[in-house]
């Protein structure tokens, strides 16, 4: 029989947010040699290993499966709150890493978030995306897309604030998708669209939806303060679709830390002049899109998958 494999997520498919993408896409790609189930938290069952998503917020489970399961392996992915917030100052995701035997990352900087002490642990696993067809874009105007549920860490008052200083400009268009989780960020929003012509706030969108406006953009517009490495972001990648990024570690840990398409976090100037001279110079877009190139091959399917099945093998093989 195949072994038993729980992934512990916080977030199940209803939340419609990365973790819960995670989750699915790896309990996929595991399927073919293990059982897998989706839990949004775990106090009992007799899996051979448990992969926990969120340090923090699934501290419980955590606990309990290292009281329950002893020597079982035990994998904890880290996502941007846990590395640029949760573990400097929360005892519960501090144990957390304390009790993993791998701690998975999802770019190539977040190791550097950690104590020296548990560095060791980290492996390396970035998302991925199937890769979509680069499609023609409109020539009337750029359009630029943020993706994202409307809250603090994701940084929409930034893009609020550019698309208000390129109010003036009708040749460049900002569409915005995300639920308002912060109902005074979705009063922004409505505000922003009625002052902005230029501006407009689609919701929440279905995920082939939401792919297919990210192809047709000329940019996305991805303005985080925290990031354990977004999955919008490499979409727009495996699209052919350069991307506008804040340059926190969480982004520079996909798209490198050469590339050109940054602006300082909370920057709204910046990333209003970025907009302006994509549109402005065609030569910047294709520019990025070429170093988006570069990195695509990172953000693969068969990468990811490869990387796991060996992850899952090891900690399989070497538990406590």
């Amino acid at each position: 029989m195949k072994p038993a494999v729980v992934i512990v997520t916080p977030a199940l498919r209803a939340a419609n947010n990365g973790n819960w993408e995670t989750a699915r896409r790896w309990a996929q790609m595991l399927g073919t040699e293990y059982r897998v189930r989706i839990a949004e938290t775990w106090d009992d069952g007799d899996e051979s290993l448990m992969l926990a998503l969120h340090a923090r917020r699934s501290a419980a489970s955590i606990a309990a499966w290292r009281a329950r399961r002893g020597a079982r392996p035990l994998g904890v992915v880290l996502t941007g709150t846990d590395l640029y917030r949760d573990i400097a100052n929360d005892p519960q995701a501090q144990h957390s890493l304390e009790l993993a035997d791998r701690l998975v990352v999802l770019q190539e900087r977040a190791p550097l978030s950690l104590p020296a002490a548990l560095r060791g642990k980290c492996v390396v696993s970035f998302q991925s995306a199937p890769s979509r067809a680069r499609l023609a874009k409109s020539p009337a105007r750029l359009g630029a897309l943020m993706v994202g549920h409307l809250r603090d860490e994701k940084s929409p008052e930034t893009y609020f604030a550019a698309a208000r200083l390129l109010a003036h400009r009708s040749d460049i268009g900002l569409d915005h998708i995300g639920a308002a989780l912060d109902p005074a960020l979705g009063d922004a929003a409505l505000a922003t669209a009625r002052d902005c012509p230029g501006y407009r706030w689609l919701g929440a969108l279905p995920h082939a939806a939401t792919r297919r406006r990210i192809q047709t953009a000329h940019v996305l517009v991805h303005a985080s303060a925290m990031e354990g490495g977004a999955h919008v972001v490499i979409e727009a990648v495996r699209s052919s679709t350069p991307v506008l990024a804040s340059a926190i570690d969480g982004n520079i840990g996909l798209l490198g830390p050469d590339y050109a398409g940054y602006f300082a976090w909370g920057d709204a100037e910046g990333l209003a002049e970025g907009l302006e001279r994509a549109c402005d110079d065609p030569a910047m877009l294709a520019g990025l899109e070429r170093q988006c190139a570069e990195r695509a091959p990172l953000f693969d399917p068969a990468h990811e998958r490869r990387t796991l099945l060996a992850l899952t093998a090891d900690l399989l093989e070497n538990s406590r």
